[in-house]
């Protein structure tokens, strides 16, 4: 991949780095125990349990994000960067300008 794309992925990459860095501490938020004096009712206090183990299942998968963002952004100026992990042919640049911690071409994700 040729230095300026390789720029440009860096800086979108960094850009994502910050966003997921939002989402992952309002998840946390969201996360937070739910303590058994507040008087909320029953089905009120079912739904928000519900509602936090939602919350937990989009923590992790952001977290997972921002690993990946993490590895991408240490090796996006490696030749190899932009290429597909499996198949070794080249990730559609569309691809990776919507998901640029992506690995895997479409066919081989």
């Amino acid at each position: 991949m040729k230095k300026e794309a390789a720029d440009k992925f860096k800086k979108l990459i960094e850009a994502e780095i910050v966003k997921t860095k939002v989402k992952i501490k309002e998840y946390e938020e969201l996360t937070k125990p739910i303590p058994p004096e507040n008087a909320i009712g029953r089905i009120s206090r079912m739904d928000a349990i519900n509602n936090k183990s939602v919350a937990e299942a989009a923590l992790r998968t952001t977290k997972r994000k921002f690993k990946n963002l993490e590895y991408a952004l240490s090796r996006v100026y490696d030749e190899d960067f932009g290429n597909c992990a499996r198949c070794k042919r080249s990730i559609p640049e569309g691809r990776l300008m919507l998901m640029p911690q992506s690995r895997f071409c479409v066919r081989c994700a």
